[in-house]
């Protein structure tokens, strides 16, 4: 696991100190390093964050401040060379709370506490199949998920299209069943479609091209799902799929 993670403070020096600590900890990943809180709140909008390092006492907005304000916030470790501020750090349940100057073994010592809390709260996930079986009237058909172009809702039942056939199975059971079974490479894009992201073609004008002759649309409840997918496995994308 790493955690994706920001460094906030208004000091240069100590922000360089932050950025040559957090590029020693092998399973930290900086994302960003900002001299201010409102620069902070703009790469969170476009950047999945996990932890942050960032001094209290700031201009404009404080860390803790800029914490609170957050609907959603990550893990964080607070810096500070006021001693006063480490109560208050706890009860916004602050991961640690490192008092300047600290050292590399401090840093490192709250970023491991970090890396804990997080595996605790988010175990890896059990490693889907390779393949499945499928129920087809009173017979049970093994695919590999790897053979699967796409999936769609059919009322009661699911149409599960392979590359090996031009004709799809159709198989008593729902999005929420299957998609527990299926690896990260599939992604809901409508209530009515599973896509393996492999077999894709293209993606223009909030349509996804499976093939010259299969459209599959976007909706708008789903292209959340689809921008994070393209934002971790693509080059140039632009932050909305329908452009």
């Amino acid at each position: 696991m790493t955690l994706q993670t920001l460094i906030i403070d208004d000091e240069p020096i100590a922000l360089e100190k932050l950025r040559n600590y957090a590029l020693k900890v092998p399973y930290i990943e900086l994302r960003g390093a900002c001299c201010c809180a409102s620069e902070a709140i703009s790469i969170m909008a476009d950047t999945h964050i996990d932890l942050i390092f960032t001094d209290i006492d700031m201009p404009d907005l404080s860390g803790m401040e800029l914490m609170m304000s957050l609907p959603d916030p990550p893990m964080v470790v607070f810096t500070t060379a006021y001693a006063q501020y480490a109560v208050d750090s706890y009860r916004l349940s602050a991961v640690d709370y490192l008092l300047k100057p600290y050292s590399f073994v401090d840093f490192q010592r709250a970023a491991a506490r970090a890396l804990q809390r997080a595996t605790t709260s988010n175990p890896e996930p059990e490693r889907a199949s390779d393949s499945l079986f499928v129920k087809v009237d009173y017979r049970y058909i093994r695919i590999s998920t790897a053979s699967i172009r796409y999936i769609k809702g059919y009322g009661e039942y699911l149409q599960i299209f392979v590359k090996e056939s031009s004709s799809p199975l159709l198989t008593l059971s729902s999005f929420a069943t299957i998609s527990d079974k299926l690896p990260s490479n599939f992604v809901q894009v409508h209530r009515s479609y599973i896509v393996n992201m492999d077999c894709v073609e293209q993606i223009i004008r909030g349509r996804i091209v499976m093939d010259p002759d299969t459209y599959i649309p976007v909706g708008d409840s789903y292209k959340a799902a689809l921008n994070s997918f393209l934002q971790h496995h693509s080059v140039g994308a632009a932050k909305r799929s329908d452009s």
